[in-house]
């Protein structure tokens, strides 16, 4: 049960990876943010209403409400670096926080990462160097790329570790993802309303027409991020967290084959090295020992 969830949650979120940065290249970045959240809200707010889940709300609520002031800015960045870069190269870059900010959180705790979590860091490092591949000191679009890859990373990173915080049963968790995406919302509706008053277009070259026609893609991305949350929150309550975080951050191979597939994306060497590296390390950084 717990691969089967986990495993879910990677393809769910390799997925929404995938279409947030498609749309991104057609759609102002923040348009995706704001759409997909506030659509992502609407089935939260129902699930949470089914479930009772506003019962369980308390103190620890505030930690949603910190993850959805990060959460804007990290998904921001990462919609961009998909656009500007290869995904190949910026999922598996974007994966290394999801694991390294909670790993960090531990050791701040009192824990001490072993043996392979230690290798982990080293070779996250070095994928990240090559990542870049013989771009990164050339134009300023790739050096930008990586750095709004790093910068997404360690958001989602800390994402991750302020929402275990805010709920430890699946109503309570749904209550917590709900009270996020609002402020998600609030938080990148500012961001844009403020965008349109310095004359950046809130929407696409067709208009009102061309965002109605990317509703259902939009909305896939943002039910898709919340359905992904979910089901990472049963397969670690149901088996192995060790087990379910190694399978979860494996999304980012989901990520890069819809983009060979779809966009048939080649990317150098380095690069394809890099990337696998860094990946290679979210799995080892996952991995107690």
């Amino acid at each position: 049960m717990t691969a089967a969830f986990a495993l879910a949650t990677c393809l769910l979120w390799g997925l929404a990876d995938f279409g947030g940065g498609l749309l991104t290249r057609r759609l102002p970045a923040l348009t995706v943010v704001v759409v997909s959240q506030t659509l992502a809200a609407l089935v939260l707010g129902g699930i949470v209403l089914a479930t009772g889940g506003w019962r369980e709300a308390g103190p620890q609520l505030w930690f949603a409400v910190g993850a959805g002031v990060v959460g804007p800015a990290a998904m921001l960045c990462f919609y961009r670096a998909l656009a500007l870069g290869p995904m190949g190269v910026v999922s598996p870059l974007g994966s290394v926080g999801t694991v390294l900010v909670p790993l960090g959180v531990g050791i701040v705790a009192g824990e001490r990462p072993g043996l392979l979590q230690a290798a982990g860091i080293v070779v996250a490092v070095i994928g990240v160097l090559l990542a870049g591949g013989p771009q990164l000191g050339g134009t300023s679009v790739a050096r930008r790329t990586i750095a709004l890859t790093l910068f997404s990373a360690l958001g989602f990173g800390a994402v991750m570790a302020l929402i275990a915080e805010a709920s430890t049963t699946v109503t309570g968790l749904f209550f917590a993802l709900f009270v996020q995406r609002l402020c998600n919302v609030a938080v990148g509706g500012t961001a844009l309303f403020a965008a349109v008053r310095r004359g950046v277009p809130a929407l696409p070259e067709g208009g009102l027409p061309a965002l109605r026609g990317a509703l259902p893609a939009l909305a896939f991305i943002g039910i898709a991020d919340v359905a992904a949350n979910g089901t990472y929150a049963i397969a670690a309550q149901h088996g192995p967290v060790t087990m379910a975080a190694v399978l979860a951050s494996l999304y980012p191979v989901v990520t890069t084959l819809a983009a060979l597939g779809v966009l048939k994306e080649r990317m150098r060497a380095v690069q394809t090295a890099g990337a696998s590296l860094a990946l290679v390390g979210s799995v080892l950084l996952a991995t107690h020992g």
